[in-house]
Formats: C-alpha cells, structure tokens, sequence
C-alpha cells in the first residue's frame, strides 16, 4: 500500500519550510503569533474561527493544528464542531450562489 499524501507527522516539519527564506518564514511566525495572542477576539474564539476555515480550505494540517489549539485554548468539542458546521453551510452556500453564474450563461444561450 503506498503511503498516504498527507502525513500527520510532516506537520511537526513545519518549520523546515523556512530553511531557505527565513526572514519570510520569521515573518509569518511573527504575524501568526500576533494574530492568535489575546485582543479584541480571545484566543479561543480565534482558534475556533480558524479550525473552522481549516475546514472550509480544506488544509489537514491546519485542521489538526487549530483543532488542537482551539482545545487546549478552552474549546469545548461542541463549539468546535458547530464552528466547523457555520463553515460548512458558508462553503455550500457560496457553491449555491455561484448557481446564478449558470443561469446567466443560460440566458446567453437563449
């Protein structure tokens, strides 16, 4: 059986990423700290909103990472799971709408 694309063990990698641009990777370490410290959002709730967009995105590593954040920050399993379900629901919806640009190439048709 050949190994699986994604691979949880290659999130702990992570930081390899920044061996050959570390100023950018020190940058987005910098800016992902920042957005995650304490503000005006807990960090709950922004690990919650950001377990959720994972989802949406569909990133697995990002999935595991805020999931486990959200977590450890105080989440409990039913508001991760219901912030997963909002997210769900705004992915489908953009699909729905995005209907319209059919029925317009529809009505060119006509």
């Amino acid at each position: 059986m050949a190994d699986a694309y994604y691979r949880r063990q290659d999130l702990e990698r992570f930081g390899e990423v920044g061996d050959h641009a570390p100023e950018m990777y020190e940058a987005y370490e910098k800016w992902s700290q920042r957005v995650f410290s304490e503000g005006a959002l807990s960090k709950k709730v922004k690990h919650i909103v950001a377990a959720a967009v994972s989802h949406a995105l569909q990133c697995p590593y990002c999935i595991d990472a805020h999931t486990k954040s959200a977590f450890a920050s105080g989440a409990t399993r039913e508001e991760i799971t219901e912030a997963i379900h909002a997210a769900s629901v705004i992915r489908g919806g953009a699909t729905l709408v995005h209907g319209v640009q059919a029925l317009d190439a529809l009505e060119d048709e006509a």
